[in-house]
């Protein structure tokens, strides 16, 4: 491992394909998807890199997710009954399985980041794409945080009972009952709350129903010129901010072409909300038209932010300690 001058983090990934773990070599989501599954090489370029933590996510409505000409991704059907929860369970079960044979720690604090940083190791921490699973039981959630998910993404590409989503139009307003419920929970437990793929209008429902700071762990500002839903108003991004959140900058091909352009997309977050609420979530592995392809790309960072005139603090905030901070606020508060 390279030395960094602070620990690197990665708020929202699926390094490896790693929402295949599990799978039947005959499940039609193997053919459908394609490409293997090689969580270890991932992290082994995370490890060569210097991160000290990498996120390894599951995706809830996978089983129910289809290419769509204008959407990108969208539900093509409903799921059958139970189905989102086995599928959350063969995933989490399956990253398990494959995190052991490697020998690679799962944390679920800051404290256990900086432990496995400081002997060599890169952490793992697991996050649920979706609250689909959950199927309306709060019991799945704890079940969750009881396996080592440290983070849950409320809403994907499927409008569940929860919230709105950012590429579909408008069903509940706003956070549902439910998804107060949800928020509360993840409070008591300790889980960040992440309102990627979330509505503005949905986002602020999860800001007031929270004693807690959230993120938006994937995505980054806007453009007039180029605009995806995906993005995000000044607004938007300064309502989590204001209420002591962080944003993680995306290296999609939504709005970027190269890795410049997101260091770009870094600094615009950075001066719109200050360096202190800005993380990096790469999406890795399961991004559209990625800027940032490996975590050898990480290395690039520094050099291409000092560029945009940030310093070595605010960079080293950006890239690891906010999100450590993160953690530490949201688990010295759970209960």
């Amino acid at each position: 491992m390279t030395g960094t001058p602070a620990p690197w983090v990665d708020v929202h990934a699926h390094p490896g394909r790693c929402f295949l773990a599990g799978l039947d070599a005959g499940d039609p989501l193997a053919g459908l998807l394609g490409g293997g599954l090689d969580v270890g090489a991932a992290l082994a370029a995370a490890r060569a890199t210097g991160l000290a933590a990498v996120t390894l996510s599951t995706v809830a409505d996978l089983r129910v997710l289809a290419p769509d000409p204008v959407k990108g991704l969208r539900a093509g059907r409903e799921f059958a009954p139970g189905e989102a929860y086995a599928d959350h369970r063969r995933q989490l079960d399956g990253i398990g399985q494959v995190l052991a044979r490697l020998g690679v720690p799962v944390a679920v604090t800051a404290a256990g980041i900086e432990r496995a940083w400081a002997g060599g190791q890169t952490a793992v921490l697991l996050a649920c794409e979706g609250g689909d699973f959950l199927e309306g039981r709060l019991e799945a959630l704890a079940e969750a945080r009881a396996l080592g998910v440290s983070s849950l993404t409320l809403v994907h590409y499927r409008v569940n009972d929860i919230g709105d989503i950012q590429t579909e139009e408008p069903v509940h307003g706003s956070l549902t009952g439910f998804g107060r419920e949800v928020v509360a929970e993840c409070n008591r437990l300790g889980i960040v709350i992440d309102c990627a793929h979330a509505t503005f209008e949905t986002t602020a429902g999860v800001l007031e129903a929270s004693r807690q700071p959230v993120m938006i762990s994937h995505s980054h500002l806007d453009h007039a010129d180029r605009h995806h839903p995906r993005l995000l108003s000044p607004a938007h991004a300064r309502a989590v901010a204001e209420a002591g959140g962080l944003i993680g900058a995306w290296p999609s091909g939504v709005t970027s072409t190269s890795l410049a352009d997101f260091a770009d997309e870094i600094a615009r977050l950075a001066d719109l909300v200050g360096p202190g609420h800005v993380a990096v979530g790469t999406d890795m592995d399961a991004n559209y038209r990625p800027v940032l392809t490996s975590y050898a790309d990480f290395a690039a960072l520094p050099r291409l932010l000092a560029g945009r005139g940030l310093g070595d603090a605010d960079t080293g905030q950006i890239l690891g300690t906010n999100a450590l901070g993160l953690l530490r606020t949201v688990a010295g508060q759970a209960g």
